[in-house]
């Protein structure tokens, strides 16, 4: 059977800070992390940062201006596909 690697490793070269969050919300983390393949609660949460940011920054690029929208609104009337 295959593993996966250990999730959090990467964390060990990189610099890193403290953000303080409440205690139970950590110890509901360790919880939800027990028989995965993170080794910590930072290395569990810098993945859902990771991934929220880059969620969010797809969406951004994805996202048409209203000039845009306009632009490709007048198009589509003009080949006859909308009123």
């Amino acid at each position: 059977m295959h593993r996966k690697p250990p999730v959090g490793l990467a964390l060990e070269n990189e610099d890193t800070t403290s953000i303080p969050i409440p205690s139970s919300l950590f110890k509901k983390l360790e919880q939800k992390i027990k028989g995965t393949s993170f080794v910590s609660v930072p290395s569990y949460v810098t993945f859902v940062l990771r991934e929220t940011i880059a969620e969010t920054e797809q969406q951004h690029k994805e996202t048409f201006s209203k000039e845009e929208e306009e632009k490709v609104n007048d198009r589509l009337r003009a080949l006859g596909y909308i009123e």
